[in-house]
């Protein structure tokens, strides 16, 4: 069976396979290191995290962004044609966004580490390794264009964090790494059997699991349902969408400041980015009929989160429940079938991870300021006096996360409420309060910690010092870029939501 991606849009240098193979040659070369040469990790981990910055700008010097509606840097090599898999990558406008959106996140996160475990580099040595390993696998499943090949990634991709949370984390981070992996693997068994399912509708062969050969298949409705349910359940437990969402706040809670960076930052996102890019595409008459339903769970998971953000007394959870909230958001503009709305939802992760990012990592730097590692929002209190830079960079990220205009995910979320109006005007006046309800949770979080007297046990805490201000530096100035100037970005969403759209109108014209 011929390829069906034109030669024009193959990678003439495989720069997303460069880009997974140098991250995970740099967690092997972490793990292999000479003893004599492990008080270098942070440097090689950092150096590995920066070429791959390198790679991701040759990449986008490739990409023609006027036709970012279809999957460019293409390639394709056989894998296991007995069974139909091969690998192959490519990515759309949305796709290299995300791979973005990782490889940049990887050295932030690595510098953010810089100190965690203090003088133990064996330890430091393991994390970072599992950092990278991480990195080659948010690439690798964003650029996935075979269906069999996303599955193993989406599973793989559990093994780091698991041990990132469970042997990193917090006091109970052994129940919520088996928690979250037990949650993963529930979802993921789900869409094995879907999987195997679909590849039976599809024409078979040696490249029957590519997702250009599974699109369009005359599918009964009844099958075409239960596919569809089978991916959309793995993907909304991973978005993480309510009822399957009470993996997260356990999981952000144990966890490292930069695991839940990376995890609820980037990760997370596989959820709304399979919606888009394989629930729509392969099973859009089942996604029609299913919208009605999602879109009343994504409003529920606007409010439910804002809500069980407002009365947490532990930092992390809070932050947790503000991103189901914003994913409900995300699937809200997803469900409702507009261009604007999907666009919205897609610079919506964008805006989210870097927003959610900031406030995990300058949530770590106050806790790990903290006497006691304390994570409860009373034990802090008048930061703001001894530590103004890192009072004014929280408050910013909490900004951010309330999408105030002039900062990334106001365009976002702006877009997914007017574009999903038309549709569901109701749902969009609901999802409204969320509006309210993040400045609540926000600016009374902000008050509690850093403003009123200071606190004796907290007397004379040092502000961020260098490396932690090139930790925030660049997100900063990406929330900051990208809100008064999102057009670069909005370039690459455009297009793929202009391929949603017409799938969906194409379906509907069908039937």
């Amino acid at each position: 069976m011929e390829s069906l991606v034109p030669e024009n849009l193959t990678a003439s240098f495989p720069w997303l396979t460069a880009l997974v193979v140098v991250a995970a040659l740099g967690a092997v070369a972490l793990w292999c290191l000479p003893r004599g040469a492990r008080g270098r990790v942070r440097e090689i981990a950092l150096g590995v995290s920066l070429v791959n910055v390198g790679l991701l700008v040759g990449a986008f010097t490739q990409f023609d962004t006027s036709r970012a509606g279809v999957h460019q840097l293409y390639e394709q090599y056989a894998w296991i044609p007995q069974i139909g898999t091969s690998y192959a990558v490519g990515v759309d406008g949305l796709g290299l966004a995300l791979v973005a959106l990782g490889v940049g996140l990887v050295p932030i996160v690595i510098l953010a580490a810089w100190r965690e475990q203090g003088d133990d580099v064996e330890r430091l040595r393991h994390y970072l390794a599992l950092v990278l390993l991480t990195a080659a696998f948010m690439t690798l499943i964003f650029a996935a264009r075979d269906v069999f090949l996303f599955y193993v990634v989406f599973e793989a991709m559990l093994i780091p964090i698991y041990f990132m949370i469970g042997a990193f984390g917090g006091p109970q981070r052994r129940g919520a790494a088996v928690k979250f992996l037990l949650f993963s693997l529930a979802g993921g068994l789900v869409m094995l059997v879907a999987v195997i399912a679909l590849f039976l509708q599809g024409p078979g062969g040696a490249e029957g699991f590519l997702t250009a050969n599974l699109t369009g298949l005359a599918l009964t409705t009844n099958v075409e349902r239960l596919l569809f349910v089978g991916f959309f359940l793995a993907f909304a437990i991973k978005a993480p969408m309510f009822p399957v969402h009470t993996w997260l706040p356990d999981a952000a809670q144990q966890a490292p400041a930069g695991t839940s960076t990376l995890l609820v930052g980037v990760l997370d996102k596989v959820g709304t980015f399979g919606m888009l890019t394989l629930c729509i595409p392969l099973f859009p008459s089942a996604s029609a009929w299913a919208a009605p339903t999602i879109i009343v769970l994504a409003v529920v998971s606007v409010i439910y989160g804002a809500l069980l953000a407002l009365g947490q007394k532990d930092l992390m959870r809070l932050i947790a429940y503000t991103s189901v909230s914003h994913f409900g958001v995300m699937i809200l503009g997803i469900f409702a079938f507009s261009q604007t709305s999907i666009a919205g939802a897609s610079f919506y992760m964008l805006g989210h991870g870097l927003a959610t990012g900031l406030l995990f990592l300058t949530a770590g730097m106050v806790i790990a300021r903290h006497p006691q590692r304390s994570q409860r929002i009373a034990d802090f209190g008048g930061l703001q006096r001894t530590t103004p830079i890192i009072a004014g960079v929280f408050l910013l990220g909490g900004l951010a996360t309330l999408s105030l205009p002039g900062l990334a995910p106001f365009v976002g979320e702006i877009m997914v409420l007017i574009g999903a109006f038309g549709a569901y005007p109701a749902a969009v006046i609901v999802s409204a309060v969320v509006v309210v309800l993040a400045a609540l949770y926000i600016l009374l979080t902000y008050q509690r910690m850093f403003t009123g007297p200071e606190q004796e046990h907290l007397t004379g805490l040092p502000d961020m010092v260098g490396r932690e201000k090139w930790v925030v530096a660049p997100l900063v100035a990406a929330l900051l870029v990208l809100g008064f100037y999102p057009r670069p970005a909005l370039d690459l969403v455009e297009a793929p939501a202009d391929v949603t759209v017409s799938t969906i109108a194409l379906e509907g014209s069908a039937s």
